[in-house]
């Protein structure tokens, strides 16, 4: 999974992180990057300064959308949606079962 998120309000977003990262791993996943500032080589927009990237690893598809569909997650569902605004992804990895070659 990847999101792009730019940060509106800090205080609720850190309440939106502390839920999410306990369901994240509750669902199987792990965070290979949490908060990073990319370094943007190629981009035909202006990147805002509060932007932050994560990238969180689930052992599988179904795991991952598991997770952005429990009850628990949409706790902090509701407390993002003032928080950010985000962009967020779900990319099959190299090793996902059915993914083209």
């Amino acid at each position: 999974m990847v999101a792009q998120v730019e940060i509106l309000d800090p205080a609720q977003w850190e309440r939106y992180k502390e839920i999410a990262a306990r369901e994240i791993a509750r669902h199987g996943g792990r965070y290979l990057a949490r908060g990073a500032s990319p370094e943007v080589d190629e981009a035909d927009w202006e990147q805002p300064e509060n932007l932050q990237v994560n990238l969180v690893a689930f052992p599988t598809m179904e795991q991952a959308h598991a997770w952005y569909t429990s009850p628990e997650y949409a706790k902090a569902l509701a407390y993002r949606k003032g928080a950010v605004r985000r962009r967020l992804f779900f990319v099959p990895g190299v090793d996902e079962p059915g993914r083209p070659g």
